[in-house]
This record gives structure tokens, sequence and C-alpha cells, in this order.
């Protein structure tokens, strides 16, 4: 079987090729600059093919010979600046790779999404896979961009494709890997001193590339599945982190008024140009919820039980 993965060079991409390597060869799209240092550290054999998710010409010759897609590749930001960006690769792009798999005929595809399609609502404190995205303040940028990619995927279900959706909460890798996905490692590494009163939702890179096998070899086709192997507080969360890192943990909840003060710092230094800060009035508003992404629809259906949070920071270290 041959098995293209775009994003193969993020995070989660490459240990989805490590995971889906005993199932057929890996092909892997990457464009001329990509890095795939990530890759290279799993010593895997691939096939690469140069493409471009806005360019569906060459995502149809990147196709040819392909059983199956798992389709990772999108653009992750909190920057209110980065709105077109985020609907041009995600949404565009998941539409000109759907597109392009019914054109050459490829039937199946595994759609990585992520929680945040699912959507969120202050007075619904616990969400399943049935919970029916609405329109709120809560939705951000990336997250709309995140729920409109996976309609273009149910829309190629309805022209005939195999679809899987997974919907992952934050995934923790290693420090070394210096991805999106693990700056979060830096709050506790450079030890600030508040903590948001939120709560975090999380799940280790090899469980949800495990998972995303298991899933596929069950054939669970036409089905969407949260990725998470639970939530706690952001005290916890970080007190955790720091215990593991040998660090300080962040001691005192960050008041709302000194939130807002935050928020307004962000955007200025976004402004200037001195600071990436993914902070702004959604994001803040979102850093003060307890809600809780529910694992049971996958835990009932595999039996997978989920590595502990203090066991995933003594291996990212």
């Amino acid at each position: 079987m041959n098995i293209l993965i775009t994003g193969i060079t993020g995070l989660f991409g490459s240990f989805l090729a490590a995971e889906f390597s005993s199932l057929g060869k890996i092909h892997g799209i990457k464009r001329p600059n990509s890095s795939t240092r990530l890759v290279d550290e799993l010593d895997l054999p691939i096939q690469w093919k140069e493409a471009d998710l806005n360019d569906q010409q060459s995502l149809e010759e990147a196709l040819e010979g392909i059983d199956l897609v798992i389709h990772t590749a999108g653009l992750v930001s909190f920057n209110p600046k980065d709105s077109d960006a985020l609907y041009q690769t995600n949404v565009r792009g998941t539409r000109n790779l759907v597109n392009a798999m019914i054109q050459v005929g490829i039937p199946k595809l595994i759609h990585v999404s992520s929680v945040a399609a699912i959507g969120r609502s202050p007075e619904i404190p616990r969400v399943d896979e049935k919970f029916k995205w609405t329109d709120s303040p809560l939705n951000t940028e990336y997250a709309c961009s995140k729920y409109e990619a996976e309609l273009e995927v149910w829309r190629g279900e309805q022209e005939g494709l195999q679809v899987l959706i997974v919907n992952p909460s934050i995934i923790l890798g290693k420090i070394s890997h210096q991805r999106s996905s693990t700056a979060i490692y830096d709050y506790v590494l450079e030890q600030k001193s508040y903590y948001p009163k939120g709560s975090v939702n999380y799940i280790d890179v090899r469980d949800a590339a495990k998972l995303s096998r298991i899933l596929y070899e069950k054939q669970k086709w036409g089905q969407r599945y949260i990725l998470s192997a639970g939530s706690v507080s952001y005290q916890s969360f970080f007190e955790k982190m720091a215990h593991a890192f040998g660090k300080k943990a962040p001691s005192k909840a960050l008041p709302d008024n000194l939130l807002s003060l935050a928020v307004w710092y962000a955007g200025f230094s976004r402004f200037l140009g001195i600071s990436k800060i993914p902070l702004n009035k959604k994001t803040a508003m979102l850093s003060r919820l307890e809600i809780h992404y529910d694992n049971k629809k996958v835990k009932a259906e595999t039996g997978y039980s989920f590595k502990s949070l203090a066991e995933s920071f003594q291996w990212a270290k």
C-alpha cells in the first residue's frame, strides 16, 4: 500500500509516518525549502514528492499511485493578521486536496483536524463528537478555518471518498522538536509567575499517532474521534511540567485586570513587530474557561490507555 502524508515534516506528521510505515510505503509532500529534520531523525525510507496545497495540479501528480492520504498539513496561528493565510491554507488547501483525490480516484482520506473545529460553549463544559458547531465569540480564526476544512472533507465523502477525521487536543512532543505545539513548554522554561484560571486538554504525540493507526485498522470510516488524554487546570499542568523540567512553577492565578493588560501588550508588541505572543481577546477568554473534550468514544471503541501527563513530560525533556 502507498500512503501519502501531507505535513509529514511537522511534529504529528512525522510520528504518523513512523506509525503507518509498517502498513505500507510512505510518501511525503514537501516544498523545496521544507526542513525534513524531524522525519530524518526517525530514519524512515520516504518517497518525497514536491507539491503545494494551493496548486491542485501538483497535488494530482503527487497522488498518482497512492492508496491512502493522511492530511496533517495546516497553519496554526492565533494572530488576527493571519486570518487570510489560515483560510488559504486550511480551507482552500483541504478543498484542493479533496478535489485532487476525487479527480485522480484516490479512495481513502484520514483528515487531521483539531478539537478547535468542534467548537465550544461557556454553558457546556463537557464536549464530545456530537457537539454541534455554533457561531460564538469563543471561536478563533484558527478554529473557524479548521471547522470549514472539515466541511470540505465531509463534502468529499458525499462525492465518494471514505473519510476518517481525528480531532487532537494540544499535542505534546519533545522540547527539541521546536514546533508550534511544543511552544507551551517555553512558559515554564522561562519560569513565568502567573497561570491562567482555565483548563487545558492534552495528548502525547505518540498516543495520537498510534490511535490514528488503530482507528484506520478498525476501518472507522465516516466517523470523527476526539484524541485527548484528558484535561487539567493550567495550574496543575504547569506544576507537573515544572517538576519534570526542574523549574519553578507559576504560582499566581492571573487576575482578570492583568489579563486585559496582557492582551493590550501582546497586540501592541505584534504591531511593533517585536513579539509573536498568541494572545488576543478570544484566546484570553479561552484561557479562563474550563472545558473538557470527552475521549469516551475513542476509549470505548479501541480500549486504549493513554500515557500519563507526568510520563509525557519526562519523555519531553
